[in-house]
């Protein structure tokens, strides 16, 4: 049986690379890929593989983005994360947007390829490293202040937020207010900072 496979990653090389490596497995099929998360949703979409193997952060939504966005459809696609990151709030967050695997840009292609198949059949495959890595500390941040926390670090002022999320210019200041709080950080770039270091971002 045949894996139809989307591959999702916005460095071309990389991209380049995976594609490459797992056409030379017989049972792997990579029948599109996609740069950015925008892309690797419509292809989902469109495709309807058997698996998706996606980055986190890309341009437009990332990787967890796109896998809450295929549970929320009802898609039958099962969605592997590979990541150069080993952060408890990102593997956290990819299990509550029902992530099926979880693993390492840096193993190798046997493994990857072995992550595909196991998903496929069923299963859940999070690297050993990484799920040591999930129980470090509780992401205190909820949905809403991390949309905004996530806006406020390229620096934008707090009405072009609002604008953005939709939301009244006071209640993105509470958010704010609220997420730096929590954080422990002294301003909203500290804790822009802080939070994506432990990849609640």
């Amino acid at each position: 049986m045949t894996i139809r496979t989307v591959l999702a990653e916005d460095q071309g090389m990389v991209l380049g690379a995976f594609a490459s490596l797992l056409a030379l497995e017989p049972d792997i099929e990579v029948v599109a890929t996609a740069a950015d998360g925008d892309e690797a949703l419509a292809a989902a979409m469109d495709y309807q593989p058997d698996v998706l193997l996606t980055d986190i952060e890309m341009p437009g939504r990332t990787g967890l983005d796109v896998a809450a966005e295929l549970a929320r459809r009802g898609a039958p696609t099962r969605v592997v994360i590979v990541t150069t990151f080993a952060r408890s709030g990102y593997l956290r967050r990819a299990l509550d947007a029902g992530v099926a695997g979880y693993v390492l840009k840096d193993a190798p292609v046997e493994q990857l390829a072995d992550t595909l198949r196991r998903v496929h059949s069923g299963q859940r495959v999070i690297a050993p490293e990484l799920a040591v890595a999930a129980w470090d500390a509780d992401d205190p941040l909820t949905e809403r202040e991390r949309d905004v926390l996530r806006n406020a670090a390229d620096g934008s002022p707090n009405a072009e937020i609002a604008a953005r999320l939709h939301l009244a210019e006071g209640t993105v200041r509470n958010y704010l207010s609220s997420a730096i709080a929590k954080l422990g950080a002294r301003n909203r770039t500290e804790a822009a900072a802080t939070a994506r270091e432990r990849g609640w971002l």
